[in-house]
């Protein structure tokens, strides 16, 4: 019982803090997660739909960036990037690394769900007189969508853990102030357990926006 009333009196000294890096750590998710999904959208339509030299170049960046360690990605927008006149903040180098990891990702879903819808829906839209755009507002993305969901929810969590890795460039978000609030009252256990299980409701949180898009998006039956 002493323990928890320490604990939760640290807790209270301690809010200011934990909000602040709470705030940030879904800012950057966030901003990520949208940057990243649209981004990974014309990604996905170039290497569908894009000329053979196009498909190439997007190819090309795709593997690269899936094949790339989140870390050196968010090392490379803070450090490398400076080199060539291009000075960002470590929150916005955070944004940026995570925002290409994350489009190389949704990129590959885009393309598989794409690619999974029969030919004959573009054929039957075109025998209609439906343009390129009609067809893939109206007959292609809404399939698609249904397809790529699952998948996206995932990559969408992956980005608010790989946002922990933004600390090494100094960004203040929940893990830091995790790790300054510990330094000072040595409760490591109790404040790492807290720490995840906000990252828990977060990533809920993005679960059950899913759930809820897909809902809207389902065929009745």
């Amino acid at each position: 019982m002493m323990d928890l009333s320490a604990f939760l009196d640290q807790i209270w000294i301690a809010r200011l803090a934990i909000l602040k890096g709470l705030g940030i750590t879904i800012s950057i998710s966030a901003l990520s997660i949208i940057v990243g999904s649209l981004l990974g959208v014309l990604v996905g339509l170039s290497l569908v739909y894009g000329n053979r030299a196009l498909r190439f170049v997007v190819r090309v960046y795709t593997d690269f960036i899936r094949g790339t360690p989140v870390l050196v990605l968010v090392l490379a927008s803070y450090y490398v990037l400076s080199t060539i006149g291009i000075d960002l903040g470590p929150f916005q180098a955070g944004v940026f690394a995570l925002a290409v990891f994350c489009s190389s990702h949704v990129g590959e879903i885009v393309r598989g769900g794409l690619q999974a819808i029969p030919k004959g829906q573009t054929e039957a839209a075109k025998a209609i007189g439906l343009t390129f755009n009609q067809t893939f507002a109206y007959v292609l993305w809404p399939q698609a969508l249904r397809q790529i969901l699952p998948a996206w929810v995932n990559t969408a969590a992956e980005m608010v853990k790989a946002s922990t890795l933004l600390s090494v460039i100094g960004v203040a978000e929940l893990l830091l102030r995790t790790q300054e609030i510990i330094s000072r009252n040595f409760m490591s256990l109790q404040f790492y357990f807290l720490a995840g299980f906000l990252y828990f409701v977060i990533n809920y949180g993005i679960e059950q926006f899913g759930k809820y898009v897909e809902r809207k998006t389902a065929v009745p039956s």
